[in-house]
């Protein structure tokens, strides 16, 4: 006899994935641009170092304010959408009970049944019920500022960490291979977790990555070498 067990789902995960993800690669791959631009143009362990720092540092702190902005606006909408509905409610409630059923009329509910739902769901907890299924806004899905500004700012360092190592102790007229090497296949892993904990395709995830990782790594090498050819 099989064992129920219970559904695995990936939604609860959206919004801190999306932050640390983007933390982490942006931080690798933006940090590592940077060192490799400087490299191509100057590659003295200071410089490079020196761009490696300013740039963790200033990356870090950009990520993490802009996501705190990003997320609260997005939590302002949602809370002055739920303190109009909240309002509409006291004012017209049969109106909204009405609107409700409706809204499970169109998932295919009999009239008759979506009618006596919204009055159960009503009489539990209307604004809960209408911040579900009118709104679209849950516990899963509500905006959290502040976790998504700490896991952006900690996932950017983290990911920044690598290419500040790297311009370390890698050999200066190495620099370039190093930087490149190390960071494509952190960014392969990363693109992997980043698929498993979304439940998307591990290896679509690795080469999307790997691609425009090596895209951005080009292109900022390609400047840093034409600099340092014009202030020869």
């Amino acid at each position: 006899m099989k064992t129920h067990t219970l559904e695995k789902h990936y939604v609860n995960r959206i919004g801190w994935l999306r932050a640390a993800v983007l933390g982490a690669n942006d931080g690798l791959l933006s940090t590592t641009s940077i060192v490799i631009g400087v490299a191509a143009a100057d590659p003295s362990r200071y410089s490079i170092v020196l761009a490696a720092l300013a740039g963790t540092i200033a990356g870090a702190m950009s990520m993490a304010a802009g996501e705190y902005v990003s997320v609260s606006s997005q939590s302002d909408t949602e809370q002055a959408d739920l303190m109009r509905e909240k309002k509409e409610l006291q004012d017209m409630p049969e109106l909204e009970l009405q609107e409700l059923a409706e809204i499970y009329q169109k998932r295919g509910v009999t009239k008759e049944t979506s009618l006596l739902v919204a009055k159960e769901l009503t009489a539990y907890n209307a604004l809960d019920a209408h911040a579900k299924d009118e709104l679209g806004i849950s516990d899963i899905t509500v905006a959290k500022p502040l976790l998504a500004s700490v896991a952006s700012f900690l996932s950017f360092i983290s990911g920044a960490a690598l290419p500040l190592l790297v311009a370390i102790f890698a050999p200066e007229k190495s620099m370039v291979e190093f930087q490149y090497g190390a960071t494509i296949i952190f960014l392969i892993i990363l693109g992997a977790i980043a698929a498993k904990t979304g439940g998307s395709s591990i290896v679509k995830g690795m080469i999307r990555i790997a691609f425009w990782g090596t895209v951005a790594m080009a292109v900022s090498a390609l400047v840093g070498h034409l600099f340092g050819i014009n202030i020869s």
